[in-house]
């Protein structure tokens, strides 16, 4: 059974989770990568339970768990779990052969983390042991947002950024190479501008500057349904002014704190 989101975003690893199979000392270790895919696809199974397809979910197991195992690992055949999604969260190898792959999970309407032992020897894995439920990781309180703004700035930028995200949302070339030096590429109406909520930009420079824009977005219609609805979301843009004129030069997401 595949559940949609469930993936394994390796390029967010830390040097110690994606610890290379063969290090530059020449030594072994342990196969971070193969193992967290290995996890991810157990999970699947295991937070997915009803007594219903108790027979099946054991046979699915027995492809993951090293023989001699509990053929359930734990399960008391009653009760039902649901996955919606799972990806790494770190890798916690002990030596070359034994590791915690711990995922962040969201299944029963619980956001939590899952600790999944893997053994790898040789080329084979397996999982050595019962998993672990642990707490999902805290949530981090903002710093204020204690900035010196430029209002005059945030005023002028109103015409140029509407006209920028009315082209960046519809994907219209012509409008964007007016409004973006170099030409950046749009949505491809995947969104239509609803609104430009407001333009946050600090003091600095007078030709350039790194200014924040949130934006109501009318979220498009998809193959024939009824409407998306609208979404908010922030920008960080990177813009330059020549001949008078401001123009996007760079657009990505911004780290500027949600205002409510």
């Amino acid at each position: 059974m595949l559940v949609n989101g469930v993936r394994a975003p390796f390029e967010r690893f830390t040097e110690k989770s994606a610890t290379p199979t063969t290090p530059t000392s020449g030594k072994p270790a342990f196969p971070a990568e193969q193992a967290s895919s290995y996890a991810l696809s157990f999970a699947d199974v295991y937070l997915n339970y009803d007594p219903a397809v108790a027979a099946d979910r054991e046979k699915q197991l027995a492809q993951f768990i090293a023989p001699g195992v509990d053929p359930q690992l734990g399960w008391g055949n009653a009760g039902k779990s649901v996955l919606r999604s799972a990806q790494v969260f770190s890798v916690d190898a002990q030596d070359v052969n034994r590791a915690v792959v711990t995922l962040l999970v969201q299944a029963n309407d619980r956001l939590f983390q899952l600790a999944v032992p893997v053994y790898a020897k040789d080329g084979a894995l397996a999982i050595s042991g019962r998993p672990a439920a642990l707490p999902a990781p805290p949530r981090a309180a903002l710093p204020s947002a204690n900035q010196d703004r430029d209002s005059a700035l945030e005023t002028e930028l109103q015409e140029p950024l509407t006209g920028f995200f009315k082209a960046y949302g519809s994907g219209d070339t012509s409008s964007l190479q007016r409004y973006s030096d170099p030409p950046v590429t749009g949505l491809g109406n995947a969104y239509a501008l609803s609104a430009l909520k407001e333009i946050n930009a600090p003091q600095g420079n007078a030709n350039s500057r790194t200014v924040n824009a949130t934006v109501v977005w009318q979220v498009s219609p998809v193959q024939n349904k009824a409407s998306g609805g609208t979404l908010e979301q922030t920008y960080q843009l990177t813009m330059v002014k020549k001949d008078g004129n401001w123009y996007v030069t760079d657009i990505r997401g911004s780290t500027l704190p949600a205002a409510s």
